[in-house]
């Protein structure tokens, strides 16, 4: 049985704060889940994905964040409890359908995780999604610990229910990511049917059933004003003539940073965990008895502009900060250390920062640079698409995945990125302005999740770009996912479609479709040389498992190989490809044979032939 369908209250584990999540969601009676991965939310979705094999938890990974959201929505509509799982910038993708969700409302609790990446340690942006909860007029719910994430679910299924909406529970990385004693409590059996009434004129989004909708959102944002003003997730600690308001993980460095400060009683804390909307009456009456006010949140100074607004309302003149050039940035996560020194900042402490450990006896700590894994197929189609180009001046837009780890030299195959899928669209405009070969690249699960429309537009539009679809069966860059082009059968479960990409790709009315095996660097790199000179849109499917979803899948592996006498020290091997199962010694170049995965592919670019197959041991 999975451990999080443990069923003895009380009972405690240790667990990550996606797992907390999940958890807080089953003991909430969720009966439907969706999700498109997304770091850092993924470990959720897992852990629904591996539930769901054993309860009557229905889960699915959407084919996009929309549609993720879209089917939890009817769900919830049908009185079904449903929770939708993606990152922040997935919301994005959502925002079309959450737009209008927020007129529609639902039936059953329906609960939005938005999972927030301050410092971008895997996203391409760090927006704050508490905006989206001011732009929609949903309510919103934060966590500061890992245990709170999981009873605070609980807390936004009822919340969704009381209000008939969906509810907005915003993490961040850190809260996420970490881990934490969380003690469980019972889990509420769930309600996996429900039924549809037909309201026509009050479920279709017509103008003029928009507009009353639109009146029934605002008398519900003062319903949700009066449940955060009397929130036990909005609370007030401490004593003293000086004010923290705080929210998130900025929670605990603040109480840390009182500690270490000893101002226990000199500072009192506002911790917002109900945040949209804002508790306009209970703010105010904190700030009333303060002398000054510093507001630690991350990202941007959502709170810190509210609470001023209110001190205006109620004519104060007390100072209020958060954001400035000597205190908190807009940029990155904050830490113990930087909350502790703008505090004392702020507060006019003296106070000395502790002295730096001294490393200056301690070797650097060599630089690795994100690259892709030894063995990666993404690698080979680099290498044979920059062959296949040489002499034409190219534009390479790409996506996001694995494979725009193909930034760096040598590969050097990524010029352009703004979202998921927008390396097709923006290849259309690339040709069409100039007069360089363009050839863009995106992955599997990216492809179906938004390359299609940018393709079916580069077709109608007569555009001339070449499309290498990175075909390596799975969600890889993300934690190895299923989507729709996944043959299931290989994870031993049944009850699954699956769609072609090469089918897809002619019913659209690409004309020039060719697909290679990228471990084959000669038939490749012809291939792909016979599509680049294609006038119109030409599509390369490149498919080859990715090397890590391989080996999980106990899939047959190669013999890995070695550097023989033969080297001439050329390191062409190196200079072309940087697969990291290279290293030098003794200035001889090397193949770790623990990390080779003996996709050959350096074998057949070596000037002498000198990279052979590791010769099997008695």
């Amino acid at each position: 049985m999975h451990k999080l369908l443990t069923d003895k209250a009380g009972e405690q584990m240790l667990l990550l704060g996606n797992e907390a999540i999940a958890r807080g969601a089953i003991e909430a009676g969720v009966a439907f889940t969706s999700t498109y991965p997304g770091t850092p939310s993924s470990e959720i979705s897992t852990s629904f994905f591996q539930m769901a094999q054993e309860s009557d938890l229905y889960f699915e990974y959407s084919t996009n964040e929309k549609i993720a959201m879209e089917v939890a929505a009817a769900a919830a509509n049908c009185g079904v409890r449903s929770m939708c799982v993606m990152k922040h910038v997935g919301v994005n993708v959502a925002a079309d359908a959450l737009m209008t969700l927020a007129y529609v409302g639902v039936k059953g609790g329906m609960v939005i995780v938005s999972a927030d990446d301050p410092f971008m340690f895997s996203s391409q942006n760090e927006q704050d999604n508490r905006f989206y909860a001011k732009m929609s007029g949903l309510p919103m719910v934060e966590p500061s610990s890992v245990e709170e994430a999981k009873d605070l679910v609980t807390y936004a299924f009822e919340l969704s229910e009381k209000l008939n909406e969906p509810v907005l529970f915003r993490t961040t990385t850190r809260i996420n990511h970490s881990t934490g004693i969380v003690t469980l409590g019972k889990i509420r059996k769930p309600v996996i049917k429900g039924d549809f009434t037909k309201d026509p004129l009050n479920l279709v989004t017509v103008p003029a059933v928009a507009r009353k909708l639109h009146v029934k959102l605002l008398e519900n944002y003062d319903k949700a004003l009066q449940l955060a003003e009397a929130s036990e997730y909005n609370l007030i600690s401490g004593r003293g003539k000086w004010g923290i308001i705080c929210n998130g993980v900025s929670y605990n460095y603040v109480n840390d940073a009182i500690k270490d400060l000893n101002l226990a009683d000199k500072i009192k804390v506002l911790r917002i965990g109900f945040s949209h909307p804002l508790p306009p009456n209970l703010i105010k009456k904190f700030i009333k008895n303060c002398e000054k006010v510093l507001v630690v949140e991350e990202g941007e100074p959502y709170m810190e502009e509210a609470v001023k607004a209110m001190a205006q309302e109620e004519g104060l003149t007390l100072e209020i900060k958060g954001k400035a050039k000597d205190l908190f940035t807009r940029l990155y996560e904050y830490n113990p250390g930087q909350v502790r020194q703008c505090i004392a900042t702020f507060f006019g402490l003296d106070y000395t920062p502790p002295a730096a450990v001294d490393v200056s006896d301690v070797p650097p700590v060599p630089q690795r640079p994100p690259t892709l894994c030894a063995g990666c197929s993404h690698r080979a189609t680099y290498l044979e698409v920059k062959k296949a180009a040489e002499g034409m001046e190219t534009v390479y837009p790409t996506d996001i995945g694995c494979y725009t780890l193909g930034l760096l030299p040598p590969l050097s195959t990524a010029d352009f990125l703004l979202c998921m899928g927008s390396s097709v669209g923006t290849s259309g405009g690339f040709s069409r302005v100039t007069d360089k070969k363009v050839v863009a690249f995106i992955g599997d699960s990216t492809f179906f999740h938004s390359g299609i429309p940018g393709l079916i537009n580069g077709v109608y539009n007569n555009h001339n770009f070449t499309l290498v679809i990175l075909d390596n069966g799975t969600t890889a860059m993300t934690g190895h996912q299923p989507h729709p082009g996944v043959d299931m059968t290989k994870l031993r479960l049944e009850g699954y479609g699956r769609v072609s990409i090469e089918a897809v790709v002619k019913a659209i009315g690409v004309k020039y479709v060719t697909v290679i095996k990228p471990y084959k660097v000669k038939k490749s790199t012809e291939a792909i040389k016979e599509a680049l000179n294609y006038k119109g849109v030409s599509v390369i499917i490149s498919e080859e498992p990715c090397a890590l979803y391989a080996k999980a899948l106990k899939m047959p592996q190669r013999k890995p190989f070695r550097v023989s006498e033969k080297c001439k020290d050329h390191r062409e091997c190196i200079n072309q490809m940087a697969c990291p199962a290279f290293y030098i010694w003794d200035e001889k170049v090397n193949i770790d044979p623990d990390m080779c995965t003996g996709c050959a592919v350096c074998a057949q670019i070596c000037p002498e032939n000198a990279i052979l197959p590791v010769k099997e041991t008695a």
